[in-house]
């Protein structure tokens, strides 16, 4: 399938109440291992696929947004249903609200958004095999030198907003 049939692409959480779309490929796929990811998924890691918000169009229910503690101790907003409680997207503050994590599971079709690195790897699960075919990173990563030239153009025309 070519990549531009692949979006926009829809997702929601597990009751069905908050359902939204995602208008066009993310600027890029972190698969986050670190322990906090860990802990607030329940998971081995987090798939976060990072958007412009303005791309996120809400088709239905309105998230609730939690504040959360994070590593950096500026703390994450999580937006969750406020029926089922599924985490949806998280707004971190480094990017602020301009930018969506979405959670890449909470889509109908995530394997449309493969993780395009790997971070955190010292904190991975033993367990967790990577196979190398994305990039490895032991912490976080220089953005210019991963993401591709037109993500880096999208950031950057945001941030001039």
């Amino acid at each position: 399938m070519a990549a531009k049939a692949k979006f926009p692409v829809e997702g929601g959480c597990t009751c069905r109440f908050v359902r939204f779309r995602m208008t066009t490929k993310p600027l890029f796929v972190h698969c986050c291992h670190c322990t906090w990811c860990q802990r607030e998924t329940g998971s081995a890691f987090v798939l976060n696929a990072m958007i412009e918000m303005d791309r996120v169009q809400l088709l239905s229910g309105t998230p609730e947004m939690i504040v959360t503690p994070s590593a950096s101790g500026k703390g994450q907003k999580i937006m969750r249903c406020p029926k089922c409680w599924v985490a949806l997207w998280s707004h971190y503050s480094g990017a602020g609200l301009k930018f969506a994590f979405v959670r890449a599971g909470t889509l109908d079709h995530p394997e449309r958004c493969p993780p395009d690195i790997h971070i955190f790897t010292t904190t991975k699960q033993p367990w967790v095999t990577l196979s190398g075919d994305v990039p490895i990173r032991k912490g976080y990563y220089e953005r210019e030198k991963f993401w591709p030239e037109a993500s880096l153009k999208r950031r950057q025309a945001l941030m001039k907003q």
